[in-house]
């Protein structure tokens, strides 16, 4: 059994959520490039420009991308060999009280807006720290632990959706769908979008694994041809809506549509999408 001390998972997470703030993931930015260089609206290629001169500038100064630091999202993938040894003078401490402390101290010294209210309907009062994070938990083989840390906006998680359809729909009625939701999207989740969609599981599996997708690389596609294809109408039909950066119309809208799938129910076909604008945000480490 390989023992990681609590404070050096706190550490990383909290450098993993400045990080994360401040500079965005390379393959993000190059696609944002990309898209700047293909764009046929005059004022939509300059909105990108701007988007990378921000993305330049956040990392240059060490300053957020977005006023909006999010909600931390952190993905923890625990080896079946790794234990957390306690600070000194605890008998006990949880791989979840080692995020939450390293999200707390990240926010803190990064000097990022802490967005959390401690009861979501009735006080609504801040919890100052940004904790507690959303932490998705899994134990899988080996002696390591890898952290993912994803700054989450309030205004594109806002406009995510979730639908179960009859478990007769084609894909064609899967896409309409997905396609509908990122035009309801609009301006408000400020694109281009970074689309996840899951498809399967039940109810919460497949929002979790619409938030998953958006974890892989940009322009990576889905293993499946069946849906990498599906992937590729969707990404032609959301572009080809015209909303554009900002919303202030062009040819892209999305910079990507990622699909990830589980197996589902036979009376069951539940689909969800996680909208992420372009300020996609996440870093990754591994103890």
């Amino acid at each position: 059994m390989r023992c990681i001390e609590f404070e050096k998972i706190t550490k990383e997470v909290e450098s993993l959520c400045i990080a994360a703030c401040y500079q965005l993931p390379e393959d993000v930015l190059a696609a944002i490039e990309a898209a700047a260089q293909r764009e046929s609206n005059p004022s939509a290629a300059r909105i990108l420009q701007q988007l990378i001169d921000n993305a330049n500038l956040a990392a240059d100064q060490r300053i957020p991308l977005c006023q909006d630091t999010g909600l931390a999202v952190v993905f923890a993938q625990q080896g079946a060999d790794v234990a957390v040894k306690p600070p000194a003078g605890q008998k006990q401490a949880t791989l979840i009280d080692a995020i939450n402390a390293g999200v707390a101290s990240g926010y803190e010294k990064g000097f990022l807006r802490k967005s959390v209210v401690a009861d979501p309907l009735n006080t609504r009062k801040n919890t100052g720290s940004n904790t507690p994070a959303i932490i998705h938990h899994e134990i899988v083989p080996g002696d390591k632990l890898k952290l993912t840390v994803m700054a989450k906006g309030g205004g594109c998680e806002n406009k995510s959706r979730f639908r179960m359809f009859k478990p007769t729909a084609e894909k064609e009625d899967i896409i309409a769908w997905v396609v509908d939701v990122v035009r309801t999207a609009g301006a408000d989740a400020c694109p281009p979008f970074v689309v996840g969609v899951g498809i399967g599981g039940n109810f919460e599996t497949s929002c979790l694994l619409s938030k998953k997708a958006l974890l892989r690389t940009l322009g990576q596609a889905n293993s499946d041809e069946f849906y990498a294809a599906v992937e590729a109408d969707l990404i032609s039909q959301i572009n080809a809506l015209g909303l554009g950066p900002q919303g202030l119309g062009g040819d892209t809208t999305a910079l990507a549509v990622m699909i990830e799938t589980a197996p589902c129910h036979i009376a069951s076909l539940p689909v969800a999408v996680n909208i992420e604008c372009h300020s996609h945000r996440h870093k990754s480490a591994i103890l």
